[in-house]
């Protein structure tokens, strides 16, 4: 009656884990940077004793935060994440505690979109973004040649099935 539709096998680039480790370090390090302003105007400006004690809390937990963010999450990211297209879907699944498996059918792709900051231009990845009419879905950490690849066969997939 139906065919069983196979699970992803493509795996992202293994140098989107320098690039996701270098994004949460940044930001990571900018939020460490914020709260030891506001300790030093805490101490400055001798707020209430509870608002020092909130801000050693907050730094506390981003550094904790930091330790996931920057060492763990990125390679379990990486390791989770599976893609795939044919005719018919664009598969996507990831997570590894919650799994999220995610098909997309072609007659639903309205566009494709390769995206690529600083970062990953240093490691010559891209981020494919599927558009459909109600969502946005993303591809991270696929290297060049593969994305421009993708990007057309999508949009060929996507075409043939919109005239059928």
């Amino acid at each position: 009656m139906y065919s069983k539709v196979k699970p992803p096998t493509k795996q992202i680039s293994k140098q989107a884990v320098k690039v996701w480790r270098m994004t949460e370090a940044i930001i990571h390090l900018i939020i460490l940077a914020i709260l030891i302003l506001l300790l030093f105007a805490d101490d400055y400006f001798a707020w209430k004793e509870w608002i020092g004690w909130g801000l050693i809390g907050l730094a506390v937990l981003c550094l904790f935060d930091s330790v996931w963010s920057i060492f763990i999450e990125p390679v379990l990211l990486q390791k989770y994440w599976r893609y795939d297209v044919n005719e018919e879907f664009i598969q996507t699944k990831r997570g590894a505690l919650y799994e999220t498996h995610e098909l997309i059918p072609m007659t639903k792709v309205q566009s494709v979109r390769l995206d690529q900051g600083p970062l990953l231009r240093k490691y010559n990845l891209y981020s494919l973004s599927i558009g459909t009419m109600g969502d946005s879905h993303e591809i991270p950490a696929i290297p060049e040649e593969e994305a421009y690849e993708l990007r057309d066969q999508i949009a060929y997939f996507a075409k043939i099935k919109e005239v059928d």
